[in-house]
């Protein structure tokens, strides 16, 4: 970039000054059902584990319904790669509608699969949909929302997985019960109903704009002001009230492509420190989450003597709890701040499960009460999660923004998730409540690892702009910086 000459812009500012209005709240809607289709995608599998056992033409062992659980997680990781390249390259909003498509269209035919291999394929690419929406989305979420307020907006979005779970969930009560349809056709509409809801988004973000941040950092300087100031204009006539002015603005020099070499090169030498931090709260509660939910169902059948029709009712309880986790914890992360929070929901979040864990080997719960367990641990856990989303999304420079929380979503979860669902496949499989604790344990214990981790090298990121907490490429280093 060099030569190019430096644009002064105050996009930044003017984005991070604006007042919560509708507008913000059409991004959360938009944009933020990515989670709520990954919370009813991983639920309807965990909730049809069952009966994709039963089912006369699957005939699923609890090894393979692992190992599509982990087909899924495999094509998530390849699609956030994939699509997080694109997504710096072509931007945010030209990839949310194929995004987006891809699940539709693999969610749907994945309900008239007709074996294990057709079965593991549309998962595969199911997966693959959600997880280039994960790149699209949580760069664009985090660059539309104005920084005081980015914290607990990132960590309420993330936290409505569990919306789209106790959607799951619901959906599977009626769907799975033999009262109502046969097994074999309450599972196959089960995995219909995630196309049905995107179908409604496809038009809601008709109506979300391109990130302002995104076009300024690539030399479109013009464009982003034209942006920002059609939202400026969408926000005053919803709230009536003028807008404060914005003073402070950054230098550029945008416009040149990142090559590989200056992402790793930004990685892991200019911030290597947050590069170990990302990859150590993604692994650890990759593994958590993977390998507790997409078995869960098979605990309750095997252990409890659960019906496969009342599988949800088991779910749909925690699932509010797991959302009112980020809802409620998430304020907390703005004003207490974000390394003290995020350590102290990943410790209770490990100690609360081994002593769940605990419980279980010793035989102390019944079903009610383990699903009572569980719902404490996660309130915590999803919080947690949530933060590792976070963390790894607004702690690197906005011209790899969506290639890193590709880069950590993919070898967090490969390390930590990708093969967790099908260890505990293996472990269900085998009867033994002391191999199921082991495997609890471990989960446990990365939890904590990743707590001390957080405070060793985690950052002060609340309420402050982006462009404070990672410095763009194309920054010109003889411009002030915001705040």
């Amino acid at each position: 970039m060099e030569g190019q000459q430096a644009i002064r812009t105050d996009v930044p500012a003017r984005l991070d000054r604006l007042p919560w209005s509708p507008f913000h709240r059409l991004v959360v809607a938009a944009l933020g059902i990515t989670w709520v289709l990954d919370g009813l995608e991983v639920t309807l599998a965990g909730s049809v584990a069952a009966a994709l056992q039963q089912s006369p033409q699957l005939h699923l062992t609890a090894e393979q319904v692992g190992l599509t659980g982990t087909a899924y997680l495999t094509g998530a990781i390849l699609g956030a790669l994939f699509f997080g390249h694109l997504t710096d390259r072509l931007g945010r909003k030209r990839l949310f509608n194929v995004t987006l498509g891809l699940y539709l269209a693999a969610t749907a035919l994945t309900a008239l699969s007709w074996d294990f291999a057709s079965f593991a394929v549309f998962r595969f690419l199911t997966g693959a949909g959600i997880g280039g929406e994960y790149t699209a989305i949580n760069s664009a979420i985090q660059e539309l929302i104005p920084a005081r307020l980015r914290g607990r907006t990132d960590l309420a979005i993330n936290g409505s997985f569990w919306l789209g779970a106790a959607l799951g969930a619901s959906g599977s009560i009626w769907l799975l019960d033999p009262a109502v349809l046969s097994p074999e056709i309450g599972w196959r509409l089960a995995f219909g109903t995630g196309a049905v809801l995107g179908l409604v988004i496809l038009y809601l973000r008709r109506f979300v704009p391109e990130s302002p941040r995104w076009l300024m950092t690539h030399g479109r300087v013009a464009e982003a002001e034209a942006v920002v100031a059609e939202i400026e204009g969408r926000v005053t006539a919803a709230t009536g009230a003028a807008l404060a002015p914005a003073h402070d603005g950054v230098m550029l020099l945008g416009g040149g492509r990142i090559s590989l070499a200056t992402v790793a090169r930004t990685l892991l030498c200019h911030y290597s420190g947050r590069t170990v931090l990302g990859l150590v709260l993604m692994a650890s509660q990759a593994f958590f989450y993977n390998a507790i939910f997409f078995t869960y169902a098979l605990v309750l059948t095997r252990f409890y003597g659960v019906p496969a029709g009342d599988i949800g009712w088991y779910i749909l309880p925690f699932t509010l709890g797991n959302f009112a986790g980020p809802l409620l914890l998430g304020p907390l992360f703005d004003t207490i701040g974000r390394k003290p929070m995020i350590a102290a929901t990943y410790t209770l979040s490990g100690l609360l499960l081994a002593a769940t864990a605990a419980l279980f080997a010793a035989d102390l719960l019944d079903a009610a009460t383990l699903t009572l367990c569980w719902t404490v641990v996660f309130f915590f856990a999803s919080a947690a999660a949530s933060a590792a989303y976070l963390t790894v999304g607004e702690s690197f420079p906005l011209e790899l923004r969506a290639l890193a929380i590709a880069l950590f979503y993919a070898f967090g979860t490969l390390l930590g998730g990708a093969f967790s669902p099908w260890l505990f496949g293996v472990l269900i499989e085998s009867g033994s409540r002391a191999e199921i604790l082991g495997g609890y344990l471990l989960g446990a214990a990365l939890m904590v690892v990743a707590a001390l981790v957080e405070l060793k090298l985690g950052i002060n990121a609340e309420r402050r702009p982006l462009e404070e907490v990672a410095e763009p490429l194309s920054l010109h280093r003889g411009a002030d910086l915001a705040g």
